[in-house]
């Protein structure tokens, strides 16, 4: 059984500065049901940063030590989500960091708000997280408020359980927190792996704390580091459009498919003012949902464009059933945003909303505001808690940082880190989301970093 250990941290880790704190024992003990020789330890911090003295939640670390003969210190490592089991992650993916190991410990643990959803073992918001359809966009101020009013339903059924913890799950909270972990293991400096959302966590932990950056390595994210949250969509449209672009240059040549080029746009048009019926299940979709579920096509690349040339044809017909997703929703979906709601802005009408939107169709006529901070931030709308991290850019004098993605994900790592002289992308030429699991090529080039600082060439590919 494990032993618990209660880690006073009297401090208050707000903006870039942080006071001195009362020393952290971590107690170390066998995880439940582990099956990789991770041991594991409780840690405790402040439910609100805001509020140091007060109460105090449980994060569950995990570790897996170093096997060489003396450990150079730890990687903290993150998966997004935006937040998960972290130690149920690195227990299933124990052998990929086996070369890390021999000369570090590799630390992770349970997020705050989201252990509950996962393993328990983490303080949790014992919300019933579920995937909902994405709303429509408002055709009207009244559309607008009753979007308003179905958000907040969502978000005070959740809320009620514990507004303190949920009106503090930001990433600048997952950032403090990470902060806590380090000094609780007594590490000079961080080093930090952050995948998908988890990325995010890290731009905002430089923010935070850019003194105590050693190494971090970002690995498949998005921006969080705009001056405009209005370009970072732009940006999101354009790398759509691209995949677009890629599948169309496919049926132009080997696809044999190139009249759906000609025939996307008003199949979209159409879907906008009358809907595709998907007969098969007995749904119809609109054209940005056409848009969204075939970008999830695109993004998987050449094995599925076939498929996605059947289900346009399909669609074109009259019938959109080829479009409805295997499992789950049957709508583009997304889960309750508690930590989203908090990280980014909100339309404040449907008149600002609907100027983004012109925007984005017009930069990106085949993909639209689909899969954008649009579309994402739509189920923000009438949120019961403020944004209280809002997008930032990273400040001077980080060193530098190694990015990694596929396709469209290298390209939006690259922009953050043009912010960071010195730094490098990691860019494998096709599809697919995050590089450290499925390309060895990219995680030989995170270890020597990690380990040694050593960054590969600015532009290297795997």
């Amino acid at each position: 059984m494990l032993k618990h250990i209660s880690i006073s941290i009297a401090i208050a880790l707000l903006g870039s500065s942080a006071q001195s704190q009362q020393a952290a024992t971590l107690d170390w003990a066998a995880c439940p049901n582990d099956k990789a020789g991770m041991t594991c330890a409780d840690l405790q911090v402040p439910a609100d940063w805001h509020k140091p003295d007060g109460r105090k939640i449980t994060l569950k670390l995990g570790r897996l030590k170093a096997t060489g003969s003396s450990s150079e210190g730890s990687v903290l490592v993150a998966y997004g989500g935006p937040g998960g089991p972290g130690i149920a992650l690195t227990q299933t993916f124990a052998d990929l960091w086996a070369k890390l190991r021999e000369r570090m410990d590799v630390i992770t643990w349970d997020t705050r708000g989201y252990g509950a959803q996962f393993s328990g073992l983490s303080t949790g918001l014992a919300c019933t997280w579920t995937r909902i359809p994405l709303p429509d966009f408002p055709k009207d101020d009244a559309d607008f408020g009753r979007l308003s009013d179905t958000n907040r339903g969502y978000a005070e059924a959740c809320r009620n359980k514990d507004p303190e913890l949920f009106a503090n799950m930001s990433s600048a909270d997952h950032a403090r927190d990470m902060e806590a972990i380090r000094k609780a293991l007594g590490d000079a400096k961080l080093n930090f792996y952050g995948a998908s959302y988890a990325g995010i966590y890290a731009q905002d932990y430089a923010r935070l704390f850019p003194g105590q950056v050693r190494t971090m390595v970002i690995d498949g994210t998005i921006s969080h580091s705009g001056t405009d949250w209005t370009t970072d969509m732009v940006n999101m449209a354009k790398d759509n459009e691209t995949s677009f672009a890629r599948f169309f240059t496919w049926c132009a040549g080997a696809g044999k498919c190139r009249e759906l080029s000609a025939q996307w746009r008003g199949l979209v048009a159409k879907a906008d003012r009358s809907p595709v019926p998907a007969k098969s299940a007995g749904i119809a979709y609109t054209g940005r949902d056409l848009q969204s579920l075939a970008l999830g096509f695109a993004y998987q690349g050449p094995d599925s464009y076939p498929k996605l040339a059947e289900a346009l044809r399909k669609a074109v017909r009259g019938d959109a059933s080829d479009f409805v997703p295997a499992r789950g929703s049957r709508y583009p979906d997304q889960s309750t945003g508690v930590t989203e709601c908090t990280d980014w802005p909100r339309p404040s009408g449907r008149a600002e909303l609907d100027k983004v939107i012109a925007r984005l169709r017009k930069i990106a006529p085949n993909a639209g505001a689909a899969n954008t901070l649009a579309t994402g931030t739509l189920g923000c709308i009438g949120w019961p808690v403020p944004v209280t991290n809002p997008p930032a850019p990273l400040p001077k004098g980080l060193p530098p940082m190694l990015g990694a993605g596929a396709w469209r994900e290298s390209d939006a790592v690259a922009r953050i880190l043009t912010q960071v002289p010195g730094s490098a992308t990691i860019r494998h030429e096709g599809p697919g989301h995050t590089l450290f699991a499925s390309n060895e090529c990219a995680r030989n080039h995170m270890f020597r970093y990690l380990t040694d600082r050593t960054l590969p060439s600015p532009e290297t590919k795997c």
